[in-house]
């Protein structure tokens, strides 16, 4: 993990944000005029997609994507001006919550500032012309880092400095493509005007990371990334969530993928946990069901990590926006998951998330006294590391990810063991009790102190 990361980021979430589609205007002002509501949802930072303008020659659709940068340091005139820009960063920081600025530095588009002044900072395709070496990203440019001498570098990084005044971290576009001795210099430089800068890496799949080392290029796993970036995506266990949802992988070997990260990475390391985001699809799509809905969303929560929602998630919406066109988030879906992602915000600040033992694990449903077929129910539990963390004490979560109802076992899976007793779903602050090591389901998620409120011996009968 880079030095200094803040294990905090574990306790927070971050609002993902694309300005063209946020609102009706698709500008700066109009997002600011909605951030008292994004504040009250419980969010910790705001992520706007990238800001800059958009090149025009090889545009997706009308407008072009976002990430085909023309600019590094301008921003959008369609979004608004640099003084816009300016004065939402300041609106963020006066609401008490953090801007993160989102870079894209493998790429640029072909018709961008720096394709003109400085063309020999590119990659040449087979032909010798500028070229990328992602067929389908046919509408950019491909940056060479390949000599630290060129100017490139130095470009780069001045620009870095000169955001870092401004935002609070970067959130960095297929970062494993860049070579990771750039980023490191980079986070120094931008250290010394923003000490508590924080780096958040787009890392990618680990096929996408087979696929581009085969072809000799560079591209670098999340073990690698954790050397300079605090947060890195967590694209290393995306695809199996997906192969969960459709039926391609079993419950017992997505929640194995999930453990892995506890050996796999630093001790403190930090992965960002989000169900959708402006390149996958939206989990009321993916996820069938309101109870199942509602389960996923308060597991990404309870996860290990930094939480991202994407803008529209909170209303429940099914259709994800254009990257290449006008195309404004709905919010009339008739849904509102607004007063369960409070919950889970205030939830999510509990001392044992920033610093703590996580481990999951599949609980069968019960059946005629033996293992019922796989019900979708998972079992997560967070215990503070060591006593040094004395205000901590563990935390599980039972998430029925197809809203099953019925009874589970729930010792047995876990060296702590729950005590019998009468518990709090900190969720809605319903009671219920755990008997014999067993607690029955109704179909929604459960977030409890494993620290029973009425002892079995102090639970009259029948209760």
């Amino acid at each position: 993990m880079a030095e200094g990361t803040d294990e905090t980021l574990r306790n927070q979430v971050m609002y993902q944000v694309y300005p063209r589609n946020h609102t009706e205007e698709g500008t700066f002002k109009a997002l600011e005029a909605d951030l008292d509501r994004i504040r009250d949802l419980g969010v910790d930072i705001v992520y706007p997609l990238p800001v800059h303008p958009v090149g025009k020659k090889n545009r997706k659709g009308s407008l072009g994507s976002p990430y085909a940068a023309a600019d590094y340091r301008a921003v959008n005139p369609e979004l608004g001006t640099a003084e816009d820009f300016a004065a939402l960063v300041k609106a963020v920081h006066n609401r008490g919550m953090k801007c993160v600025m989102d870079i894209v530095y493998n790429h640029t588009a072909p018709d961008s500032w720096l394709a003109e002044n400085h063309p020999e900072w590119f990659y040449r395709g087979p032909g010798g012309s500028p070229g990328n070496k992602i067929g389908e990203w046919w509408d950019v440019i491909d940056l060479d880092y390949s000599d630290p001498r060129s100017g490139l570098w130095d470009y780069q990084i001045e620009t870095l400095v000169k955001w870092a005044k401004l935002v609070d971290g970067f959130r960095c576009d297929v970062a494993p493509l860049v070579p990771l001795e750039f980023w490191l210099r980079a986070r120094e430089a931008v250290r010394a005007v923003n000490p508590r800068c924080f780096w958040i890496a787009e890392s990618v799949e680990p096929s996408f990371i087979l696929e581009n080392r085969a072809a000799g290029l560079v591209c670098h796993s999340d073990g690698e990334m954790f050397r300079s970036f605090d947060v890195c995506y967590d694209y290393d266990v995306f695809g199996f969530f997906k192969q969960y949802l459709e039926g391609a992988l079993s419950l017992a070997s997505y929640a194995e993928k999930l453990n892995a990260q506890e050996y796999l990475y630093p001790d403190n390391y930090v992965k960002l946990r989000c169900l959708e985001n402006h390149d996958q699809s939206r989990a009321a799509f993916s996820i069938p069901g309101a109870a199942a809905l509602r389960n996923w969303t308060a597991f990404v929560y309870f996860q290990k990590g930094l939480t991202m929602i994407y803008a529209g998630q909170e209303w429940a919406c099914g259709f994800r926006p254009s990257l290449f066109e006008k195309d404004p988030v709905k919010r009339d879906t008739g849904a509102d998951l607004s007063p369960l992602l409070r919950v889970l915000y205030r939830i999510k600040k509990d001392p044992v998330f920033t610093s703590s033992a996580y481990e999951l694990r599949p609980l069968p449903g019960i059946a005629g006294g033996g293992p019922a077929p796989d019900n979708g129910v998972l079992l997560a539990v967070h215990r503070p590391k060591g006593r040094a963390n004395g205000e901590a004490v563990p935390m599980a979560g039972v998430f029925s990810l197809k809203g099953w109802s019925g009874p589970v076992q729930l010792n047995g899976s876990f060296t702590e063991p729950v005590p019998d007793g009468v518990y709090v779903n900190l969720i809605d602050g319903s009671a219920f009790p755990v008997e014999g090591g067993r607690l029955s389901l109704r179909g929604e998620p459960l977030i409890f102190k494993v620290r029973p409120e009425k002892p079995a011996a102090a639970v009259p009968a029948g209760e």
